[in-house]
């Protein structure tokens, strides 16, 4: 009889070594869960901030009706203003629009990584040739050109993760909307580049949310 009990009690000896290795690993990961999750409340990343420096304008013409070619250099500058936190730029896509409405092809911008309190700054091309237009916009627009100023708005947008310490966050999308007001009825507001461009200082903060 004491030889069947202990050879019933070597075959469960295996099942509860398992459940109890199992057990320990579902806590420790609960635990770093736990502590990651207090560390990432502490220290919780502040949005970057984005400003649009300038734009030079090489081309800006209603070919006809109802198509639109513009062709612009936006120099944009994005700042980490966190002391802890670091950011990678996984991907990022700008293009202009004019009321709502796309004008310009997206431009990628390289991925990279801005450090603590670091500041990075990108000149992109954004360009779109023959552009259809809808024929609200294209009325509107004939009337901003012919009042000297139109109001176009940059928009970047992309994905980031967040690094705190070995830590690295899942992505998050982000999307920045920067006014540029451009006045091409005179050149007293920019400098002249080249024979055909214009370059305007704007200085615009971005809004930006993710």
């Amino acid at each position: 009889m004491t030889s069947k009990g202990d050879c019933g009690n070597h075959h469960h000896r295996p099942r509860m070594f398992i459940r109890r290795l199992f057990g320990a690993i579902v806590t420790f990961l609960l635990i770093v869960l736990i502590v990651i999750l207090i560390v990432w409340a502490i220290l919780r990343p502040s949005k970057p901030k984005f400003t649009l420096q300038d734009a030079t304008v090489y081309a800006f013409n209603v070919s006809s009706p109802n198509s639109l070619t513009s062709n612009f250099q936006v120099t944009i500058v994005s700042r980490d203003p966190d002391d802890r936190v670091g950011i990678y730029y996984d991907k990022l896509d700008v293009y202009a629009t004019y009321r709502d409405q796309q004008i310009t092809l997206r431009t990628s911008i390289p991925p990279s990584y801005q450090g603590h309190k670091d500041t990075d700054v990108w000149s992109p091309f954004i360009y779109g040739n023959d552009v259809p237009v809808s024929p609200y916009n294209s009325a509107a627009l004939s009337q901003d050109q012919a009042a000297g100023a139109v109001m176009l708005i940059i928009k970047i947008d992309g994905r980031v993760r967040f690094k705190v310490g070995a830590f690295i966050s899942a992505k998050y999308r982000l999307h920045a909307r920067c006014p540029a007001y451009i006045q091409f009825g005179s050149r007293t507001n920019g400098v002249i580049v080249g024979e055909n461009a214009i370059k305007y200082q704007l200085e615009r903060s971005c809004h930006v949310t993710i």
